[in-house]
């Protein structure tokens, strides 16, 4: 067989497998990112993935910096690589992870900013025409709010994944969790789900569907949140994502319970969480002198001890 044939089998191999966990957004980014790796190493002369080392992925990682790329950009080929790195080590064409002994570039940390929590309850409230496409969008829009789910999370839930107060969701690698059910989000589900059958295919298991009764794509999701809002006059725009950060925003500032929001979150880092939900110096100062025996204040007047 050819190099460049080996080295597209094998990496068909592992997107192959790749599809049955992973969204189809992560899947395609993947695609791309080792499909221009792939390319670099066919023209430095690399005939078999097993001849892969650090080397060679600091000059792809280089070049790929040189021609422009944004760090983010280039932190997600990176990514891409260690985990095609952890195949070939799995599926034994590898000994070791050579991408872990390059450098991860530098990101700008650029967050969403959260909704105004008051702005946001008003824009949730507000009325509908009562159709079953409202009702639908309006138990998507609370159960984001409600869950803080991702957009695939969302896209992928079936009707199994339902239960009185709690919601399983299958997130980031395969990882399930579950979630408490608000009570909004509670009150949207029972109104959407008695006229669900209105729309959905025979035997159809996703729990939102469009208008041609099947599964609702990602892509639609986006466009219908991006409309509501335009039609529910919330003057910013809304996607996914930032009903997520807004959920673990809002959620923080009333709890003040980090690992309760990385859980619910599904976060693997404390760290991920830390950042996502800009947890700032002042709040970690509050918390250590409201908590810590050492850093509590004296009483006016109060003298150290001899």
């Amino acid at each position: 067989m050819p190099p460049a044939e080996a080295l597209a089998d094998a990496l068909e191999a592992f997107l192959g497998g790749l599809a049955r966990e992973a969204s189809p957004a992560t899947l395609a980014a993947y695609r791309r990112d080792l499909s221009a790796f792939q390319a670099f190493a066919e023209e430095t002369g690399l005939a078999d993935w097993g001849a892969l080392d650090a080397a060679l992925v600091r000059r792809f990682l280089g070049q790929e910096r040189a021609r422009g790329l944004a760090p983010r950009s280039l932190a997600r080929r990176r990514a891409a690589l260690s985990r095609f790195a952890a195949h070939l080590v799995a599926t034994g064409r590898l000994d070791h992870d050579p991408v872990r002994l390059s450098q991860a570039p530098r990101q700008p940390r650029h967050l969403p900013k959260p909704v105004d929590v008051d702005q946001l309850a008003r824009f949730l409230d507000t009325p509908h025409d009562d159709s079953p496409l409202a009702r639908r969008d309006q138990a998507m829009l609370e159960l984001f709010y409600s869950c803080g789910l991702r957009l695939a999370e969302l896209a992928g839930l079936d009707l199994d994944d339902l239960q009185p107060r709690r919601l399983r969701v299958l997130g980031k690698g395969a990882k399930p969790r579950q979630l408490p059910i608000g009570r909004r989000a509670r009150q949207a589900l029972d109104a959407w789900l008695p006229v669900r059958g209105q729309l959905a295919n025979e035997g159809e298991p996703a729990l939102f569907v469009g208008r041609r009764g099947s599964r609702l794509g990602h892509r639609a999701i986006q466009l219908r949140l991006a409309k509501l809002a335009r039609e529910r006059g919330l003057a910013e725009h809304l996607h996914p994502h930032r009903l997520r950060h807004s959920f673990a925003s809002h959620l923080l500032e009333s709890s003040q319970d980090l690992r309760a929001v990385q859980e619910l979150l599904g976060h693997a880092n404390l760290s991920t969480t830390q950042v996502y939900t800009r947890l700032d110096w002042q709040h970690l100062a509050a918390s250590y002198d409201a908590a810590h025996p050492r850093a509590r204040r004296r009483p006016e007047g109060g003298q150290d001890d001899p």
